[in-house]
């Protein structure tokens, strides 16, 4: 049986019938052109939009200061330094942080955690003064460290490291400086067959050895902690100069990825996080 519309002769430009009606998926939205019998009644919308999005790309591109201008904020410039301060220590009491205050303040035993940022502000430093508690000479019965590797002040004792742990970034108090007798634990050192302070990582158990460079003790880290250089002047003022070992962790280069510090930095004070369950 056959179906024509009325008043409508052979020669209509266009008649779907009713096969073709049902050629798409029922609720599939499609467009269909008037177009002479036998040629293509299929527009592809798609491919004409990306035609055209390939057309607007070109006109940017061959714009030279507009396409210039577009692709800076494709990647946005680095934040950084291009050279390492010298910068200033300032004490948690506003006062600038002096030889003669840490070795009266801090020692082997202090448990709180002593920040300073540099040389950037999210690259946390631990300040550690690994003298005896009494000031005396260390020995097995009286731990602490003269001459440590880096170390300022009378005995060499004062030092500092990154506080952001070399294998996936936890940051202090997370990881933290551990002072004799916190935990049973004790580690063979190359100086001595049980070293009773460290520095430990209780995000997953890296250990590191401030009286050495901040070396690894225990793993999964396998970089050692970065270290700040620190000297000191005729006043006894304690400076940051530049860090030593590997890039802090998550920076490339650790003078890229944030602004810089400046001038000064002063120590922050904070409670650590200490789990003695968390050795292997």
């Amino acid at each position: 049986m056959t179906f024509e519309l009325p008043g409508c002769a052979a020669s209509c430009p266009y008649l779907p019938g009713r096969a073709g009606a049902l050629e798409f998926p029922i609720g599939q939205v499609r467009r269909v052109a008037q177009v002479p019998k036998g040629g293509s009644d299929d527009v592809d919308e798609t491919r004409r939009n990306v035609l055209k999005l390939a057309g607007v790309g070109a006109i940017i591109l061959a714009g030279g200061g507009l396409g210039a201008a577009s692709i800076q904020y494709v990647q946005p410039p680095t934040v950084g330094l291009t050279s390492y301060p010298k910068t200033q220590l300032i004490d948690a009491d506003g006062k600038p942080l002096t030889v003669k205050g840490v070795e009266a303040e801090y020692n082997v035993g202090t448990n709180d955690l002593f920040l300073f940022n540099y040389p950037l502000r999210n690259e946390p430093n631990f300040l550690l003064n690994l003298a005896p508690i009494n000031g005396q000479k260390p020995t097995a019965s009286n731990p602490g460290m003269w001459n440590a590797p880096g170390g300022v002040g009378t005995n060499g004792s004062i030092v500092a490291f990154s506080a952001i742990c070399q294998h996936l970034g936890c940051p202090a108090p997370a990881i933290a400086y551990y002072p004799p007798g916190t935990c049973p634990n004790t580690f063979s050192t190359p100086s001595s067959s049980a070293q009773p302070f460290y520095i430990h990582c209780s995000c997953h158990g890296s250990t590191y050895d401030p009286a050495n460079a901040a070396n690894n003790l225990t793993g999964p880290a396998v970089l050692p902690l970065p270290q700040v250089t620190l000297v000191t002047d005729a006043d006894g003022n304690i400076f940051a100069t530049s860090l030593t070992g590997p890039p802090v962790n998550g920076h490339l280069d650790s003078l890229q990825g944030d602004y810089g510090v400046g001038s000064t930095s002063q120590l922050s004070r904070e409670s650590p996080v200490q789990a003695c369950s968390t050795f292997p």
